[in-house]
């Protein structure tokens, strides 16, 4: 019983936080399969392909009565880069959905990016893009109970409540802006970063009365792809981003291993940790270029108490996929990044 009170606090905790619009974003730990949510410059900035679809699912506390669940498909792809000598424009959109809770808070968002890619010379590409959509929040009120519903002994939805509640879903316009630069000197070596800001406009969301607006979203990261032999390719990574109170920082590396001489088929394996609250691991498999990957979240903060360590799933499946009867220039490569 106490068990189920603790999670029926938190739960309130975060859904109030939700309704009232401060919480932090929508996020996947494999924020490297996400890369329009991570960066809109990232749209068409694809290193060994030309295209990329990819979809996200993650399920996180499912160890409460309600889990929280985050789904997303994105694809983007590369235009004029037969035309543009030495850059590319990269469109895309991606779909994103959320539901938390006993209340069914459901968040659905869609959004169209575009970017642009200049080759500085033969060993570095700069890239700026945005991305503009409309984000669309909803909540079944009549599943909520709040606190001067308490009758002595349970929560009493026949009870009336004071609380200040003036709708059940809000319609906003959204937009980001990001750049990355990368670096590649030689076939076996590959460094980039970036950084982007979302909710430029600083869009107003909020169930309750008042002019709430959501506070913008910093995110950087920084990725390397070293080949160290014709088996094995390391990519580490790191991730940080901040909005209003809410912090998060990622670091780790995955690896994958060659299975087979082209490189058509790879296994990958990895760890991270998400810095007080999470160590996340990571295995993955590809074949003909789609890219499999599964990771859990387990829990290292102090919930690790109420919910077992049992944090999140995580899967994310990317296809990369290359234009037939493509022509470049010597000054330009087909692939970025090192490649098996």
């Amino acid at each position: 019983m106490k068990q189920q009170v603790k999670f029926y606090v938190a739960g309130l905790v975060l859904l109030f936080a939700a309704l009232q619009g401060t919480a932090q974003d929508l996020h996947f730990s494999q924020f490297f399969n996400s890369p329009l949510t991570t960066n809109p410059a990232n749209t068409g900035f694809i290193p060994d392909g030309n295209y990329r679809v990819g979809i996200n699912y993650r399920n996180q506390w499912a160890s409460i009565p309600v889990p929280y669940k985050t789904m997303s498909a994105f694809g983007d792809f590369q235009l004029f880069r037969d035309r543009l000598e030495y850059g590319w424009v990269g469109v895309g959109g991606v779909i994103l959905r959320d539901q938390a809770g006993s209340g069914n808070l459901t968040s659905t968002k869609v959004y169209g990016s575009v970017a642009y890619h200049q080759l500085l010379g033969q060993s570095s590409l700069l890239s700026l893009g945005f991305n503009v959509g409309s984000a669309n929040k909803r909540v079944d009120l009549a599943k909520l109970t709040f606190g001067d519903q308490w009758n002595g002994k349970f929560f009493d939805s026949d009870l009336p409540t004071a609380e200040p509640i003036t709708q059940s879903k809000v319609n906003y316009f959204d937009m980001q802006v990001g750049m990355n630069y990368a670096y590649f000197p030689t076939d076996n070596i590959y460094v980039n970063g970036g950084f982007s800001v979302q909710h430029v406009n600083k869009p107003h969301e909020s169930f309750y009365e008042g002019n709430n607006q959501i506070d913008r979203r910093y995110i950087g990261f920084l990725n390397g792809i070293f080949k160290l032999n014709d088996q094995v390719i390391l990519n580490p990574a790191a991730y940080y981003t901040r909005q209003a109170g809410s912090r998060e920082l990622v670091m780790g590396t995955n690896a994958a291993y060659n299975l087979s001489g082209d490189g058509t088929k790879q296994v990958f394996g990895g760890a991270y940790y998400r810095l007080n609250d999470a160590f996340i691991f990571l295995v993955g498999y590809e074949i003909s270029k789609v890219r499999m990957m599964f990771s859990y979240d387990v829990t290292a903060s102090n919930l690790a108490v109420s919910n077992g360590r049992r944090g999140a799933y995580e899967i994310g499946i990317v296809y990369t996929g290359l234009y037939p009867n493509r022509s470049f220039s010597s000054a330009r490569r087909a692939t970025l990044c090192p490649s098996f």
